[in-house]
């Protein structure tokens, strides 16, 4: 079972999030949207009408909203969360639990005003604090995921599943990742495998040709939702 998502769906990044979706249409996949609401604070989706009349047309035609943190960004933390498994956009990796569940709840709010009701939750950079799955679960939501597992918050059950996905922010970790998705691509026929694609890898000649590849090589996409049935 293998499905594709974009992250990062704002309108900060409109041109790439196009791309990307040309890209899964060249394979007939409908990726789940990570909509974040307040990219950044500084791109709050309630002020861009024909952005979010997009993401409805999209929604309608068959791609899960997915509710990806609410800023995408963290004020600090631990050092590993923020510095090493990302550039400091692992929003729920180290946020109270009050705060959290208000941005949760906010986020929730917002995109369902807009005609975008979520149907799961996936932290920034797939960090989140424990309290989180035991809030998504009380949200009634039905998927989350980490980097090693997917969830349906609301009945318990995990699912370990495999990430494909690029890292562009240095040199070393682009080609890292490019390697090790070149490698761990096979194992799509043997395990509950995601495909994620962020606005960065669309930025590069390269990347993009990376991000057909596999996408070529794992025909046969179900919804996110299908992993953790």
């Amino acid at each position: 079972m293998i499905t594709v998502s974009i992250h990062d769906v704002s309108p900060a990044f409109e041109r790439e999030i196009d791309d990307a979706l040309s890209a899964c249409a060249k394979v007939d996949a409908k990726p789940a949207l990570l909509v974040v609401p307040n990219f950044h604070g500084k791109w709050p989706l309630d002020r861009y009408p024909a952005f979010v009349d997009r993401l409805r047309d999209l929604s309608m035609a068959g791609h899960e909203i997915i509710l990806h943190g609410f800023f995408h960004a963290s004020e600090g933390g631990s050092f590993f969360a923020q510095k090493i498994a990302s550039a400091g956009e692992a929003e729920f990796a180290d946020l109270s639990r009050d705060e959290g569940e208000r941005r949760i709840d906010d986020g929730m709010k917002m995109l369902a005003d807009l005609g975008l009701p979520p149907a799961g939750f996936i932290a920034p950079a797939w960090r989140m604090a424990r309290w989180v799955l035991p809030a998504l679960a009380t949200r009634g939501f039905r998927y989350a995921e980490d980097h090693l597992h997917v969830y349906d918050p609301s009945s318990g059950k995990r699912r370990r599943s495999l990430v494909l996905n690029f890292a562009s922010r240095t040199p070393a970790r682009l080609w890292s990742s490019v390697a090790f998705v070149r490698a761990a691509t096979p194992l799509r026929r043997v395990m509950r495998t995601r495909i994620a694609i962020h606005p960065g890898d669309m930025r590069s000649d390269f990347l993009r040709g990376e991000v057909g590849r596999v996408l070529r090589k794992s025909r046969g996409f179900v919804s996110a939702a299908a992993l953790v049935a």
